[in-house]
């Protein structure tokens, strides 16, 4: 009984333990959406990108808030994490994106995926550009604000414009 108790015990400590800090995710997913200055988005995709699959939950959160620029950034360190794991994620946005430029850079890294040597990330990412192109075929896509779209309705993914951003770090 009592190595029964010592071995929970032990399991339930390593379960406790996190490798991944969610508030250092958290920070660089910031520089990328909020910060205003080139040269700190380099070294923060290469800071995210060591967080591998751990980030994207997070990355994937921030597409739905940050503005134009800063999902470009998150495209761009989804392709630096190169984790098939993302491409729901670039699906959607290639899909529902109201920018047209960050639909694009979704789809051209799905594109580029769907192309390479990982087989699994390859077959994940060539059934996404078909499930794209069955919903671009259907007329479905992006909800646009005002003059393009429907007014008053929020959009499906992402910030039409800069929201809070500050250059403080």
């Amino acid at each position: 009984m009592r190595a029964r108790v010592l071995i929970l015990t032990a399991v339930l400590a390593l379960a406790s333990c996190e490798d991944v800090s969610h508030h250092d995710i958290g920070d660089e997913i910031n520089i990328l959406v909020r910060i205003r200055r080139s040269e700190l988005v380099g070294p923060a995709i290469d800071r995210l990108a060591r967080y591998r699959r751990a980030a994207i939950p997070q990355m994937e959160t921030a597409m739905h808030t940050s503005a134009p620029p800063g999902r470009l950034h998150l495209i761009a360190a989804f392709d630096k994490i190169g984790d098939g794991e993302a491409v729901p994620v670039l699906r959607h946005v290639a899909v529902f994106d109201i920018t047209p430029e960050v639909r694009e850079a979704a789809e051209r890294l799905l594109s580029r995926w769907a192309g390479d040597g990982d087989r699994t990330r390859a077959a994940r990412a060539k059934a996404a550009l078909d499930e794209i192109a069955r919903k671009r075929a259907a007329g479905i896509g992006p909800m646009q604000f005002g003059e393009n779209g429907i007014p008053g309705l929020p959009s499906t993914v992402g910030a039409p414009e800069p929201v809070g951003a500050d250059d403080k770090p």
